[in-house]
């Protein structure tokens, strides 16, 4: 067994053994507790959910804006034609543009974090798929991130816009926020991302729609919350 660093020792000491599951409140207060690392930790919440993601009509899908942003710069990238290409990069994207740019991203370049396109542009953006999927990065419609208004789906994006989706496990894992953000901030973007999730719950769901959750930062400890806290 790997010996206990003497990190992991002062975070066992935040955390309170005999209590099992946490409020919100309590969990975002223990992460903050931890001893602090040399960058600016993420949070994120995973979330167990009760449906069958092999069947089409029980996926939960769909986008949210964190009201106090992610924290992070996201690098934009958006393909795009003509005029569009200006249109994209006086919103904000960091990348604009068309065949070399596909060209670019079929070597195998990823020095983006998410992706905008219009839609003449998908055919050739489809062949991406072993580019682009396995990092979660495809555009669709669903997300809003193919559109013809790409100033607008930039703007959205650069401010805090993040789409969330149940995977292969019944498992969304999803950013909420850096540890730096003050709990009333942590809190506000947890429950955003919580209250479209709810709103999403597929009409064929049977039984607990939260099955269980958890909020972490990215050296902490994962902390289990109290699911009925929050339905």
């Amino acid at each position: 067994m790997a010996k206990e660093t003497k990190r992991q020792k002062e975070i066992t000491k935040c955390i309170d053994e005999e209590k099992k599951l946490y409020t919100l409140q309590e969990a975002v207060e223990v992460l903050k507790k931890c001893p602090p690392v040399k960058f600016d930790q993420s949070v994120e919440i995973s979330l167990k959910m009760g449906v069958d993601p092999k069947k089409s009509d029980q996926q939960v899908r769909g986008t949210v804006s964190l009201p106090k942003g992610t924290g992070k710069e996201l690098k934009v990238l958006v393909f795009c034609k003509g005029d569009k290409v200006k249109e994209a990069l006086d919103a904000g994207a960091d990348f604009a543009g068309n065949e070399e740019i596909l060209q670019k991203v079929t070597s195998g370049w990823t020095g983006f974090d998410a992706v905008v396109s219009t839609p003449d542009m998908m055919r050739e953006v489809g062949k991406l798929g072993k580019v682009l999927g396995p990092r979660g990065l495809m555009p669709s419609p669903k997300a809003g991130t193919v559109t013809n208004d790409v100033a607008k789906a930039v703007s959205e994006l650069k401010a805090g816009k993040v789409e969330f989706k149940v995977d292969k496990s019944a498992v969304i894992n999803n950013l909420v926020g850096k540890l730096s953000f003050s709990i009333e901030d942590l809190l506000e973007n947890i429950k955003a991302i919580l209250s479209a999730i709810l709103r999403a719950k597929p009409a064929s769901a049977k039984g607990a729609y939260i099955q269980s959750f958890y909020l972490s930062s990215t050296m902490g400890p994962g902390l289990k919350i109290d699911a009925h806290s929050i339905i």
